[in-house]
């Protein structure tokens, strides 16, 4: 029996709607203010990716190479009156991709929880919550009166233990990579000074909340051909913990589409080098747009590599909450 049977059984009304099935955790939420500045020439430009801006340009598509990625879902499985008790799966992976080609599982991790503002539910449930589930996430409750908000907030709890899990996996990755090897994650690098400050880790970021550019600069970045990257900037402030240097990069034409299919911003260390190699780096990205990351609904801006560690993960995850109705009684 699980626990939120248990909880059902205990008199919580069931519940069953699916919320949440989300990726790309890092991004989502970044609408603070930065403050950026161009490091790479005097104002931002498109720059074609097979420009040869360095002598020696590393390998298009360099082997060894580490992919990080996680997944989440939550449901509403019980109410205890208008109280929302869910349920939430988070988990993130990082596979290695070897000199052939193969992706092989180097870390993993998933934490499976319940969510619920303890203090408003009755001292029967919560009791029965309490010792069937082995893991709750305590909610505040000022918003359980606010159903449409309260999900909000448990969506958005659900979200930072992502980022936790996804942070931590990533941190302790960089201590196993090889003296060549790469870290590729999706989502923000920033985040984590670690894994900010690691000459060979990107964070590749599909999501575009927050803004940092702004006029001429801003229209170059939106309007990027294919196949072109902006100049690199520099990242500070808003919810960036540590400096990184970014750079836009257009994977597929936008034309007859919008301004961000296609699009993603690029962040790695905020070091001389990474101006002289964002030109390969670009390429190299470039080169991991196929095989397609269909179905994908972001698929323009999801490497493979990426969708295929959330692909893995969702391969592995538990099915969702299976909660038992009770039938009518005549």
């Amino acid at each position: 029996m699980t626990w939120w049977q248990a909880l059902v059984d205990a008199g919580a009304v069931a519940g069953g709607s699916a919320r949440g099935s989300g990726f790309g955790v890092w991004d989502q939420g970044e609408t603070a203010t930065y403050d950026t500045n161009v490091v790479e020439g005097s104002e931002l430009q498109a720059h074609p990716i097979s420009e040869p801006l360095i002598p020696n340009p590393e390998p298009r598509v360099p082997h060894p190479v580490s992919f990080l990625n996680g997944i989440e879902r939550w449901s509403v499985v019980a109410y205890d009156g208008v109280v929302q008790v869910v349920s939430a799966y988070i988990a993130a992976a990082v596979r290695r991709r070897d000199e052939r080609g193969v992706l092989h599982t180097t870390h993993e991790r998933s934490r499976a929880f319940a969510v619920a503002p303890l203090d408003r539910m009755s001292p029967p449930l919560r009791q029965a919550l309490e010792q069937s589930a082995s893991d709750v996430e305590r909610v505040d409750s000022d918003l359980v009166e606010q159903p449409a908000r309260y999900l909000e907030m448990v969506e958005a709890t659900v979200r930072r233990a992502r980022a936790h899990l996804e942070r931590e996996l990533a941190e302790q990755s960089l201590k196993h990579l090889g003296a060549d090897e790469w870290l590729v994650l999706d989502g923000l690098l920033s985040r984590s000074p670690a894994v900010a400050r690691h000459p060979r880790a990107l964070g590749v970021i599909k999501s575009h909340a927050a803004q940092f550019l702004e006029g001429r600069g801003l229209e170059r970045a939106l309007t990027l051909p294919a196949g072109h990257r902006s100049s690199v900037f520099a990242v500070r402030g808003g919810h960036t913990r540590t400096e990184v240097y970014s750079w836009y990069l257009r994977l597929w034409p936008w034309e007859g589409n919008d301004l961000l299919f296609g699009l993603v911003r690029v962040e790695a260390r905020a070091a001389a080098d990474t101006v002289t190699r964002a030109a390969a780096l670009s390429a190299w990205l470039w080169a991991e747009r196929a095989p397609l990351a269909t179905p994908a609904t972001r698929w323009d801006r999801l490497l493979y590599p990426l969708h295929h560690v959330e692909e893995y993960l969702k391969a592995r995850a538990p099915r969702s909450p299976a909660v038992r109705f009770r039938l009518p009684v005549a």
